[in-house]
């Protein structure tokens, strides 16, 4: 990521140049742990490794990941507007790196209709959520600050945009510097925030007790915002088009509000009606991880059948 955008061509670099290492480490887990394991089935989050074992050794195969609604879902109009060349990019290797898995279980939040070649193959369910969240569900309440997620630790621009609501307390994680609060003539931008490395504990803490969340689209931390009853100000990171994709339904579910910048203008209108976003934010339900499970003991059941035949 640079400047909150995916560099494409840095990122195929990237990938070139480490994946002689990647597969040796793969080839060496393959022999050491996989095969002597012997697995009945093999589920895969959107990883090329599982799926090709799973191929190979003839053996069931099921996709749980986020990213096969892009291909297996229809999407309207307005949300791949102005992005069309980046949806058709991401179907397309979507599509092409995990075919004809046995089923696929897609995570989400919101729910678009499943193309109808697809239906007997796919399964749509909440977000995985962590431990950690599922135990913050009992505690989180709305407080006084806004906890902001930064992706891109290159972004200089942040601090000084968030200083600018000085009306507003932010607690910012993702920019790889150690708990500070802004002070004197160096730093006046960033008086009303507070910096801080990652830490879960600390994270789920600020995130269960924020009055709104400011993040990218990374379905993750929406999930688990959403749970906790968090609206969202989302600034996807451009050339993503699963982000963009993210920020778009949350903005049509009433969630909150989707930009292509941070600006200091639209963060004020969206804190200025946070309560309610909020309000439609606590009719999204979602029963921990039971529907996932369900989901995926039913399968398992089915495969074991299949396989006792």
């Amino acid at each position: 990521y640079v400047d909150n955008r995916m560099d494409r061509d840095g990122t195929l670099a990237r990938n070139i140049v480490l994946a002689p290492s990647i597969i040796g480490e793969n080839v060496i887990a393959y022999y050491d742990k996989v095969v002597a394991y012997e697995p009945d089935v093999v589920l895969t989050d959107f990883d090329s490794f599982a799926y090709l074992f799973a191929k190979r050794h003839g053996l069931p195969v099921v996709s749980i990941d986020n990213q096969q609604i892009i291909s297996r879902c229809k999407h309207p109009a307005e949300i791949k507007k102005g992005v069309k060349v980046d949806y058709q990019m991401t179907k397309a290797f979507v599509r092409a790196k995990l075919p004809f898995c046995d089923h696929y279980v897609i995570t989400t939040f919101f729910e678009p209709t499943v193309r109808k070649k697809f239906r007997a193959t796919t399964t749509l369910v909440p977000p995985i959520l962590r431990e950690p969240m599922l135990d913050a569900k009992e505690r989180a309440r709305p407080g006084e600050h806004v906890l902001v997620y930064q992706t891109s630790s290159s972004d200089t621009s942040l601090l000084p945009t968030l200083g600018k609501l000085r009306e507003h307390k932010f607690v910012v994680y993702g920019m790889k510097r150690p708990d500070q609060r802004g002070s004197g003539a160096s730093r006046p931008s960033a008086r009303n925030c507070v910096v801080k490395d990652f830490s879960e504990e600390g994270f789920v803490n600020d995130l269960a007790t924020a009055r709104a969340v400011v993040c990218n689209g990374g379905l993750s931390l929406i999930g688990e915002a959403l749970y906790l009853g968090k609206p969202i100000f989302s600034v996807p990171v451009r050339n993503q088009f699963e982000q963009v994709m993210n920020a778009r339904y949350l903005e049509e579910l009433g969630y909150g509000l989707a930009g292509e910048a941070i600006e200091p203008d639209v963060l004020r209108l969206f804190l200025g009606e946070s309560e309610k976003y909020a309000a439609r934010v606590a009719k999204h339900k979602q029963r921990g991880n039971e529907r996932l499970f369900e989901v995926v003991d039913g399968l398992l059941k089915k495969i074991a059948k299949a396989r006792a035949r």
